[in-house]
């Protein structure tokens, strides 16, 4: 079962699960041949790498907020297997078993609306969280409600309708407070209007950083996804905030990673970055 608690500082923070998927290990790291990723990963017979997503469950001050609602809940056979698609753990399971239904959701913090992170959203043509907010920032919605050749197959409108005819989705111009100890930041590169969620509280810090850092195996900067529509935004905003995580011990929760839920940079004996398992 995968439910990795953690508390930091007023907020119980809980990494779950809406089950596991793979893609094409050369799409995952962009440049890097295979001979050097391989070894990190491994892959399957059809060259893709194994992932998981991983939505954040915050609760403070009876208050509860999901960061992504998970994977898009549809698609036929073959849509199914291209991905490897297994969802034997789910995020409403999960959910379920702590005693929390979809109504009792408040707040709905987006990174990105790709289908593998706010495919939760709904199901049937309906809202999934009928009482929840969406936040996300306005650039993201635009794009993704705009896409072009390169973005389109990771935007599925039956995710997005739903909320959007509800009037649930809550625009974000930049950084923004949430509430106190709680705040979105700009992380582009992946997609224009990408953001990671930021909590802070009592001299504590844990960054859900989206696809800015999928998995583990992505923390040498150059490990860069050939999906992301802005490679080199990527590496500059790397590069700023990871000199910063790595400086203040931040957690990082990770959106992708199979095993690790939270892991704390470091450099290697070389001065590369890599990760360092904490949850």
């Amino acid at each position: 079962m995968w439910r990795r608690p953690r508390q930091i500082g007023r907020f119980a923070v809980t990494s779950l699960t809406d089950g596991c998927f793979a893609l094409d290990g050369g799409a995952m790291f962009g440049t890097v041949p295979k001979t050097v990723w391989e070894p990190l990963t491994g892959s399957d017979a059809q060259n893709r790498i194994p992932l998981r997503i991983n939505p954040l469950l915050l609760e403070v001050d009876g208050l509860r907020i999901l960061v992504e609602t998970g994977f898009h809940d549809g698609g036929d056979r073959s849509w199914q297997e291209r991905f490897a698609v297994r969802r034997e753990e789910t995020l409403l399971g999960g959910l379920a078993e702590l005693g929390i239904a979809p109504a009792d959701i408040d707040l709905i913090v987006h990174t990105h609306l790709h289908f593998d992170h706010a495919g939760g959203n709904t199901q049937a043509g309906q809202r999934r969280f009928p009482k929840a907010r969406h936040l996300v920032q306005r650039q993201e919605l635009y794009d993704a409600n705009h896409p072009h050749e390169r973005s389109r197959a990771s935007y599925l409108q039956e995710d997005l309708e739903p909320v959007e005819r509800a009037g649930a989705f809550e625009l974000l111009d930049g950084e923004a407070e949430i509430l106190p100890g709680l705040r979105v930041v700009p992380l582009p590169g992946h997609t224009l209007g990408q953001q990671g969620v930021f909590l802070e509280s009592e001299g504590q810090q844990l960054v859900y950083v989206a696809d800015l850092l999928p998995t583990a195996a992505h923390a040498h900067l150059p490990y860069i996804m050939g999906y992301d529509l802005y490679p080199v935004t990527t590496l500059e905003v790397r590069r700023r905030w990871f000199a910063d995580w790595l400086e203040q011990g931040a957690l990082l929760a990770l959106p992708h990673d199979p095993e690790v839920a939270f892991a704390q940079l470091e450099l290697d004996p070389k001065g590369r970055y890599r990760l360092r398992r904490e949850g």
